[in-house]
């Protein structure tokens, strides 16, 4: 697969608790100079950075995030407050006790919720795949598939794992046609890239394809 194309898939990830603005910064510019998606960085950058990028690259950001069990009222807030600042894409995680209580429509209440107040941006909907059974998994296809939501997307990459192979099949062969695939954590080479891919991905989260381009140490998310 062409390195251009996978590197057009990727939202070039930050979010360390110790970033600091020289290296959002220079996500940025990575961002923009190898065509990534978007850079996705924490929310209390995004002012700056929509500022900075001034539209060469999408700006992506977190809400709910790592846990996923803040209220619905303060994600939504959160939603709302980021594109306030610039934001053009939403990553939210989802109430993962809420999922293994079965409380599904509470689920479906909360995710629709959220992206109404995304303000017709992108909403991509973080299920945390490594704490889940293949049945729940299921059940968040379906109920992000209903949702409004843009993605269903993989992982933290704060967790106990993140994107694995097998997630990604069965994300394609449980959501909607309409619902796109978000995978993210744990892509360490372009060989996982491109299997992401290939398996059904729309797009992918990490920090390190721009590094393997530029021949840097690829650790990380």
């Amino acid at each position: 697969m062409d390195i251009t194309k996978i590197l057009s898939t990727v939202d070039h990830t930050l979010l360390s608790q110790s970033a600091t603005w020289d290296e959002i910064k220079a996500i940025c510019d990575d961002g923009i100079k190898y065509g990534c998606a978007s850079v996705c960085i924490p929310p209390s950058y995004v002012k700056k950075a929509s500022e900075y990028a001034d539209g060469k690259i999408k700006i992506c950001t977190v809400i709910g995030f790592p846990n996923g069990y803040n209220t619905t009222k303060v994600k939504c807030f959160e939603a709302t407050d980021a594109v306030e600042n610039g934001a053009d894409e939403i990553d939210m995680v989802i109430n993962i006790g809420m999922l293994k209580d079965k409380k599904y429509e509470e689920l479906f209440t909360e995710i629709s919720e959220v992206k109404k107040a995304c303000k017709g941006k992108l909403l991509k909907v973080i299920i945390e795949t490594c704490l889940l059974t293949d049945e729940e998994k299921k059940a968040m296809c379906r109920i992000v598939s209903e949702s409004g939501a843009d993605f269903i997307k993989t992982s933290t990459g704060f967790s106990t794992g993140g994107a694995t192979r097998e997630d990604i099949k069965l994300f394609s062969e449980n959501v909607d046609s309409r619902l796109k695939i978000k995978a993210a954590g744990g892509i360490a080479s372009i060989k996982d890239a491109e299997d992401m891919l290939s398996l059904g991905a729309e797009r992918l989260g990490t920090s390190r394809i721009v590094k393997i381009v530029k021949n840097e140490n690829s650790s990380g998310y």
